[in-house]
């Protein structure tokens, strides 16, 4: 079976967030590509395709509503 082409990239992302992928990978015995493989595959399967079904007009809506009680659902959370 032919070996699938692949592409190198150097993204810049949260010191914390890359920490915590690292320890995952660790904990699991498996690289972090494979982790980073199959979290890219989950989000672009998953979570993109869900994004449209809702009209944009009404997450846009919602998206300024969070904005703008931002304090209160941070004081309600508590």
């Amino acid at each position: 079976m032919p070996t699938p082409t692949t592409k190198k990239f150097t993204p810049e992302i949260d010191a914390q967030l890359y920490d915590e992928f690292v320890s995952v990978a660790e904990q699991n015995g498996q690289t972090k590509r494979h982790v980073l493989e199959q979290a890219l595959k989950f989000y672009l399967h998953n979570v993109v395709p869900s994004q449209h079904l809702v009209r944009p007009e009404v997450m846009d809506a919602f998206e300024h509503s969070v904005t703008r009680n931002r304090d209160l659902l941070e004081r309600l959370a508590k």
